[in-house]
């Protein structure tokens, strides 16, 4: 199946990007699809705990975002945007680091220095990801690191065409974030309160934790014209003993687990895809999930709305079927749903 078998026939409106999160963290909607049957029901994010299968386990990612962007204007008055990725090592009164850019000059490494406020980041040169390794310093040789912590912003996604504001530091984060690592939100977790989690306890729902850092393969665009050719990049991920054994107990006695977003998806199938079954444990994972994929753990997923032509929308069109997400997108335009990270959500069932 080729890239443009998975992209719907349409491109997202403009207007229907969500800028803002919603008004109230669970006040989303959310689109209910049975995979079985393509049967779809609008609803509200507030009830889902009553959407649920009996019994089932939900499985969330507790991981953080950490602030990793830096935003500067040149002298043409453009802007240049550098996405730090992960720290390498320090080297003389500076660190090394993987990130990605955003309008920097055509011959980053041979031109000068790139100036965020007090850092300075020189590129030394691109990797076969499209990263580049940078050299960040402070001003008066501080400590870069924590100059990087004053300066960085959330790193919203560029289809969300505004700054960083306040709201985000609370709203561009799960409530049950706990493990920093991310360079992108775990964004179907973001509808989750703790009043909503407490419905979800009172209803009988067990609920195990996994930690997936999310990285820039969750939202890199696929462009090989063919979804075999498309290769994810590794991210990391963390089981503990008490989730790898709920999920085994789950599948034991036949409960469906359904996994809270695609970085879930992606790390109980990754385990399971290299042993067989979730084991506890640390290790990556570049597991691209696309049609025909045979799960082996997940049964049902809660899920934002993706953008085309890309790996989240090709993971959900292999559990609910390329037929059935491209109705239940049609469903979500006519019902003025939102999209992509601050928009509104989708549970898919068994």
């Amino acid at each position: 199946m080729d890239t443009k078998e998975i992209d719907l026939g349409f491109e997202i409106p403009p207007d229907r990007i969500a800028q803002h999160p919603c008004g109230r963290r669970d006040g989303s909607l959310l689109l209910v699809l049975r995979r079985g049957d393509g049967r779809i029901e609008p609803s509200r994010f507030d009830r889902i705990a009553a959407h649920l299968p009996a019994g089932c386990l939900l499985v969330m990612n507790d991981t953080k975002v950490v602030p990793c962007r830096l935003v500067a204007t040149k002298s043409t008055g453009g802007r240049v945007e550098l996405l730090l990725l992960e720290w390498l090592a320090p080297e003389g009164d500076g660190w090394t680091g993987r990130a990605l850019l955003r309008g920097a000059p055509s011959r980053p490494a041979a031109s000068p220095p790139l100036r965020f406020g007090e850092i300075a980041a020189r590129v030394r040169g691109r990797r076969d990801d499209g990263a580049f390794d940078v050299l960040l310093r402070a001003d008066g040789g501080g400590d870069v690191r924590a100059a990087f912590a004053r300066a960085a912003a959330i790193p919203l996604p560029p289809y969300i065409r505004r700054p960083a504001a306040p709201e985000d530091t609370d709203r561009y984060q799960t409530v049950y974030a706990r493990r920093a690592g991310s360079v992108a939100a775990h964004t179907a977790g973001l509808h989750f309160t703790g009043e909503i989690l407490a419905r979800v306890a009172a209803a009988g729902i067990e609920v195990a934790r996994v930690t997936l850092h999310i990285g820039p393969g969750t939202f890199t665009p696929i462009r090989s014209a063919r979804l075999e050719d498309h290769r994810m990049q590794r991210e990391e991920y963390a089981v503990t003993a008490a989730a790898a054994r709920a999920v085994a107990r789950a599948r034991a006695q036949g409960r469906p687990v359904v996994a809270v977003g695609t970085s879930c998806v992606r790390t109980l199938e990754g385990i399971a895809a290299q042993a067989g079954g979730v084991r506890a444990g640390r290790g990556s994972t570049e597991l691209f999930i696309r049609p025909g994929h045979a799960f082996r753990v997940v049964d049902g997923m809660v899920t934002n709305f993706h953008t085309p032509r890309s790996a989240p929308l090709s993971m959900v069109c292999a559990l609910a079927g390329v037929g059935n997400i491209g109705h239940a997108y049609r469903a979500a335009l006519d019902g003025g749903y939102r999209f992509y990270s601050y928009g509104d959500s989708m549970l898919i069932l068994p």
